[in-house]
């Protein structure tokens, strides 16, 4: 009966880290009970939910080229026409351009979309109950590696088991189906978790909560999740 000395601790390392992961899951996509009114989107706000800082930092780009308040070259270069930004995006990317009023494209959508106006309109979407919290997603993360690990140490110690000469007169086709309940608990809990992972950087958006702006055409696409 030794392989049931192997067969608990394979139960107790799944139903933990399977537990975690369920709760993180939960604890992410809770929203403030107070943050169900109807919130009017912005257009940075509606880029990202629709593709994160990045999106922000594009919406500001092409916006401020359409105006022709900045040149970007087709050889990969932005150059700054009028200084002045109109808001905290703008300039936040001119600030990102640098002095000399010209700069790569590459790194001014980098460091526009790190910056505090960036992060400021996350805390606007996760206090409006349209995004969570980066800690709340990367605890999921974490639950994620967790459960991979416990998949991992489950079958370890359910092929010693099966490998090991034994007296029981249990099948070791039984045995086998004995580890294989907590190795199938933690792959479903890891398929699961692929599947709910189309989010954004700040969490998933919430239609629900959302008053988009006037579009046109229509709605800008937005990946949702199921909560």
């Amino acid at each position: 009966m030794f392989w049931v000395l192997l067969l608990l601790p394979a139960w107790a390392v799944a139903g933990v880290a399977c537990t975690r992961l369920c709760l993180a899951a939960v604890r992410s996509a809770s929203v403030d009970a107070d943050a169900g009114q109807c919130h009017d989107l912005t257009l940075y706000e509606a880029a990202f939910l629709s593709g994160g800082p990045g999106r922000v930092a594009e919406l500001t780009l092409v916006s401020m080229a359409r105006q022709r308040r900045l040149l970007l070259a087709h050889t990969g270069w932005a150059t700054v026409v009028d200084p002045r930004g109109r808001d905290e995006m703008e300039r936040s990317v001119i600030g990102a351009i640098g002095p000399e009023g010209q700069s790569r494209i590459a790194p001014v959508r980098a460091a526009a979309a790190t910056a505090d106006a960036v992060r400021g309109l996350a805390d606007n979407l996760v206090g409006a109950g349209l995004a969570v919290p980066d800690g709340a997603r990367t605890t999921v993360a974490a639950g994620v590696r967790q459960v991979r690990g416990a998949a991992l140490t489950v079958f370890v110690l359910g092929a010693t088991a099966l490998l090991m000469p034994t007296t029981s007169d249990l099948p070791r086709v039984l045995m086998a189906a004995w580890f294989g309940l907590p190795l199938a608990l933690t792959l479903s809990c890891l398929a699961l978790a692929r599947i709910e992972r189309t989010r954004t950087p700040a969490g998933p958006p919430r239609r629900d909560n959302a008053c988009w702006p006037p579009w046109p055409g229509r709605r800008p696409r937005v990946t949702t999740v199921p909560t």
